[in-house]
Formats: C-alpha cells, structure tokens, sequence
C-alpha cells in the first residue's frame, strides 16, 4: 500500500512528538527540549510539502503571519503593552531584541493548522445543511470561520502556556499567565485569520489537522504531568 504525502508527514510528525513526550515526560530529558527548533522546521517544511499548490496567496499568508507574529511578540517582549510582561528563554534559538525568529514560525504553524482544520470542519457542515442554510450570506459565514479559527488558536496557547514556561520557552512575571495575553492572543489570530481566509489557496490539508491534533496532545499530556508534579523539568 503506497502511503499519501500526508499520512507520511504524520507519521514523521507522530514519531517525533512521542519519542519527545517519552523523552521528556518520562525521562526528563532537556535533549529533545532542546531539539524544538529541530521540531518546528520539521513541521514547517512538512506544512509546505503537503500543501496541495505553493502559489503567491499561501507565500503571502506566510509572510502575513510571520511578520504580525513576530512583531506583535516584540512589542509584547519589549513593552508589556499586549500580552503581559514576559521573556523568552534561550530554548527557541537565536533572538533579536528579545524574540527568537523561530516564534514567527510557531505562529503560521499554529494559525495554519488552526485555519485549516476549522476550514474543513465548516465545509463539512455546509455540505450536510439545507440549501437554504448553505445560501447564507457569505460574509458571515467568513467572520464566523474566522473568529472559530481563532479561538482554536486560543485554546490551543491555553494547553501550551504551562508547559513551554516549564521546558524554558518563556517566563511570565510572577509565574502567572495573565488574561491579556489570551485577550491578546486571540485578537492577533483573528487579524492573521483575516490573510487566511480571504487570501486564495488550497485550505484541505489533513495532515495540517493531524498535526494539530498531535502537538495539542503532546501539550496537554506534558501539562497534566506539570499538574501532577511529575513533570518537574526546572526543579
């Protein structure tokens, strides 16, 4: 049985977060720690390789999310204006004034497999719907992927805050994630989902869903070994 691009990315994506979680979670291992640049390539490059066409729109949404990521987080970085005040530690690689360059990567990640993952699910819907119900004014049903996706994005920050303040992605004043960085957070996706949403590209991706659904649950079992005490990676 010849295997697909997608199924072969998520079984490379699959390997490397359980081995990770096996490594860390287990054995408190700070090597794979350290190996998430390594882990974020990966999975950018495994995004474009299965991105059905590379065509300007998708590069464009890239560039989009890349560049009010990063900027959004140097402003939260250098200001304490938009998320709170935080600081990145030396985990995510190479920085500038205070932002790893990898953070804009983390956000077309996130924003990516949010969007697409919430385009298909509404296709979905729409398909199994009346005809009336599919004639609904379109802009509407755009807002409404829109503020969908973005709160996916949001949930998703949700389980990984803890656990990236433990592995020494960054550090919040007090130790204590304040509601303005999820306030924040989710007004930033929307302003990215914007550039998904409207831009033309190809938005069925499964694999882009399986990566979602690998590195949420990567997170959340790391955040309940936290929560138990048996993480205790900085002790």
């Amino acid at each position: 049985m010849k295997l697909t691009k997608q199924q072969i990315a998520t079984l490379i994506a699959l390997a490397f977060h359980v081995s990770g979680f096996i490594a860390i979670g287990l054995f408190r291992s700070t090597l794979f720690i350290n190996l998430t640049p390594l882990n974020l390539l990966i999975c950018t490059l495994l995004i474009f390789w299965t991105q059905e066409k590379i065509n300007l729109p998708f590069l464009l949404f890239c560039a989009a999310a890349f560049v009010i990521g990063f900027g959004s987080e140097w402003v939260g970085v250098n200001t304490g204006l938009l998320f709170g005040n935080y600081t990145y530690g030396e985990v995510l690689g190479p920085k500038w004034q205070g932002v790893p360059f990898l953070i804009g990567m983390q956000w077309i990640v996130v924003i990516y497999c949010s969007g697409i993952t919430m385009a298909m699910m509404h296709e979905r819907l729409l398909r199994n719907q009346p005809e009336s119900y599919r004639q609904f004014p379109r802009v509407w049903v755009s807002l409404s992927m829109i503020a969908d996706a973005a709160l996916l994005a949001l949930v998703f920050d949700w389980i990984l805050e803890p656990v990236a303040m433990e592995l020494g992605y960054w550090a919040w004043a007090n130790n204590e994630v304040p509601w303005l960085n999820y306030a924040t957070w989710w007004g930033v996706s929307v302003i990215i989902m914007i550039f998904f949403q409207f831009l033309p590209f190809g938005k069925h991706n499964l694999f882009a869903v399986h990566l979602l659904m690998i590195q949420a649950m990567f997170f959340l079992l790391l955040r309940t070994l936290s929560q138990t005490g048996r993480l205790g990676l900085l002790e």
